[in-house]
């Protein structure tokens, strides 16, 4: 806004004048001309007005509803795992279903009933203006005055004063979505995910026997967590690359601890067979000299970063990549960094082959696996 060159009234004047006479005074200093500036409903109270109203409520109320819906559904929904064929089974296999549905509709709700509200009750003006760049100069007290007036008169000629119906739910819908904003750190506080473990977990994953000697095989996803599908040396081709998880005997009865392997972020491994020529051209860390078997290696797939999942393996180089933020890791040098934000190798984990002919974990990882934490000490 420029009052520049403009024949402006006295702030005597200015402090007498109502919004009106404020808003045609600003679109003057603005070099603005209204063309066509037709009110909405220009015979106030008619049905159509009022069904259009009731239109605009009716989709915050869907919108309230259901983020009311989301809020119910993210706390109090039977979340808890239910394997195939338990009580409960049913509603459990709902719960992601139903937050996507209820906070999907929320966002839905509010944004048909903002567009309505816009195309039925917002004046659709024309207008021309003057380019003006202002200089840079701050705003003069008049500038101030006729703003503020332009802006409530905005407002009044969006009718949204008198519409007491969608204020009310455009109030109940904002408030529901809030409140699901509020509900979703604070939901992730019912359960603690370290509950019953010891204090150490950090420094563990579900690769360690639970008890001496039990072995710990490599296990493939096969898209049903309750099938347990081992992996063989023969398994993969030269060059190839299979992401495995953890399986200990003791778990083939338990549909919980079968299917929690799968939702842990600490167990996913990236198996490699590398080529007998790049094998050949292996650095081995010191202390790992072993952990290899023969031309297989495992390497945590939980990048050292800021632990996303480095689980791009490029044959022809050797190397494994992380798209988060583009680290890369040399399968030839103990998973060692050279390229991208991490700075420390990937946690090789020891493997051989039982007696069976399967893959197997000689131990758990010999350090903390992904992204550095407080009691780390490098």
């Amino acid at each position: 806004m420029s009052s520049e060159g403009q024949n402006l009234p006295s702030d005597a004047e200015l402090a007498e004048m109502d919004r009106d006479q404020l808003v045609k005074l600003g679109t003057r200093l603005d070099g603005v001309e209204l063309v066509d500036y037709p009110e909405p409903w220009p015979v106030k109270g008619t049905r159509a007005e009022k069904r259009a109203e009731r239109m605009v409520a009716l989709w915050f109320t869907i919108a309230g509803l259901a983020g009311l819906g989301f809020v119910v559904s993210l706390i109090w929904w039977p979340w808890q795992y239910k394997a195939p064929g338990e009580s409960g089974t049913f509603l459990y296999s709902l719960y992601t279903p139903m937050l996507g549905i209820t906070l999907g509709l929320t966002i839905l709700g509010l944004g048909i009933g903002v567009i309505l509200y816009t195309k039925r009750f917002v004046p659709n003006e024309l207008a021309v203006q003057e380019r003006n760049d202002g200089a840079g100069e701050g705003s003069a007290e008049i500038d101030k005055k006729t703003i503020v007036a332009q802006l409530e008169d905005a407002g009044s000629r969006s009718t949204i004063g008198r519409r007491s119906l969608v204020k009310r739910t455009v109030g109940l819908a904002g408030g529901a979505l809030g409140l699901g904003g509020v509900a979703l750190p604070v939901a992730s506080f019912i359960k603690s995910p370290w509950k019953g473990k010891p204090e150490d977990t950090l420094w563990h994953t579900p690769w360690a026997p639970e008890y001496p000697g039990e072995p710990v095989y490599l296990r493939r996803y096969t898209g049903d967590s309750h099938t347990i599908d081992l992996v063989r040396p023969e398994d993969l081709d030269a060059g190839g690359m299979e992401t495995v998880f953890p399986f200990h005997e003791s778990e083939r009865n338990d549909p919980e601890r079968l299917a929690e392997t799968f939702v842990r972020s600490d167990t996913p491994v990236m198996l490699i067979r590398l080529r007998p020529e790049d094998a050949a051209r292996v650095i081995k860390r010191k202390g790992q000299e072993d952990f290899n078997f023969g031309e297989y290696y495992a390497y945590s797939k939980v990048c050292t970063h800021v632990g996303c999942p480095a689980s791009l393996f490029e044959q022809r180089t050797n190397r494994i990549l992380c798209p988060c933020h583009q680290s890369q890791f040399n399968a030839l040098e103990y998973g060692k960094p050279i390229f991208g934000p991490a700075t420390r190798a990937l946690p090789q984990l020891p493997i051989t082959v039982d007696a069976q002919g399967y893959l197997v974990a000689r131990s758990d990882f010999i350090e903390p696996i992904g992204p550095a934490f407080w009691e780390r000490k490098s």
